[in-house]
């Protein structure tokens, strides 16, 4: 009988292609000791409760979906695909509340970059004038800039959607830029002559207490640069374009922050009902 350490080896063999594999194998290390060499026929619907619960209790219930979500594609993969299983056994997932949007007044973002070490505040005012997500800035080379044209681009296998994205490069951008040149043969973002992994590291909670902002991550920079841009009038259909989103999904969670651009399609009606006869 196959067991879930069969199951995993060949899931990471036949995943090996995904941009998340890594994330996979943290998560399959986890789930190890708790389902090692159980047989896959073993795992049922209570068994993957349990482990459910213990990572939601562990970390939170969002956290747990995710490895729910893991074990849920193994085991159906263990039936379709690979024949080991008649059927999968039910997953359910918890209930997530609606992504949160958190983002920064400019005066809070001008006490953030007082506070931050130079190399980080040059990624982070860049995160916030191109939106672009962490490992995009991290990964950022020379050879995908373009000074004269002003713009940067992103490969397929670098983006969420998996899709290259054009990024235009607003002076903020290419000031950044400019600083950097000369710093790193190939890479934009580098600390001591070494490129930049992630920036979220003490020094960067350390400048957020300073700031006295708190419950902010370095994803929200990227939920700052879209609340700017539909506070200014930005169609939301530009920024879904600018930022590389695949549906409008996503996008329709900073509608709310245009109220004064519905306002001005709103009162369209008022032109259209002031030609109207009067004793309608």
């Amino acid at each position: 009988m196959h067991t879930w350490n069969d199951a995993t080896s060949l899931w990471l063999i036949e995943m090996d292609h995904k941009r998340t594999i890594d994330h996979d194998r943290r998560k399959l290390e986890w789930l190890k000791p708790l389902l090692g060499h159980k047989r896959l026929a073993d795992i049922d619907r209570f068994v993957i409760a349990d482990i459910g619960k213990l990572k939601a209790e562990q970390a939170s219930p969002a956290t747990a979906n995710r490895y729910l979500a893991l074990i849920r594609a193994i085991m159906r993969r263990a039936v379709f695909e690979w024949e080991w299983l008649a059927k999968p056994p039910k997953v359910r997932l918890y209930k997530e509340p609606s992504r949160r949007v958190r983002w920064l007044t400019p005066d809070q973002v001008r006490t953030l970059l007082d506070e931050l070490l130079p190399h980080q505040r040059d990624a982070c005012l860049f995160a916030l004038a191109t939106g672009l997500r962490h490992s995009n800035v991290t990964g950022l080379r020379w050879e995908q800039v373009d000074f004269r044209r002003k713009t940067a681009w992103l490969y397929a296998d670098q983006t969420k959607n998996n899709e290259d994205l054009h990024v235009s490069l607003n002076d903020t951008a290419l000031d950044v830029l400019k600083r950097r040149q000369g710093k790193h043969a190939e890479y934009v973002f580098t600390y001591r002559n070494r490129p930049i992994k992630r920036f979220t590291t003490r020094a960067w909670y350390k400048a957020l207490e300073r700031a006295q902002i708190t419950n902010f991550r370095w994803h929200d920079l990227r939920h700052t640069w879209a609340s700017w841009l539909v506070q200014e009038g930005v169609p939301l259909y530009s920024l879904q374009e600018m930022g590389g989103w695949k549906t409008a999904i996503m996008v329709r969670r900073y509608a709310h922050l245009s109220p004064s651009v519905n306002l001005e399609n709103a009162r369209k009606i008022d032109a259209v009902l002031n030609k109207m006869p009067d004793d309608l």
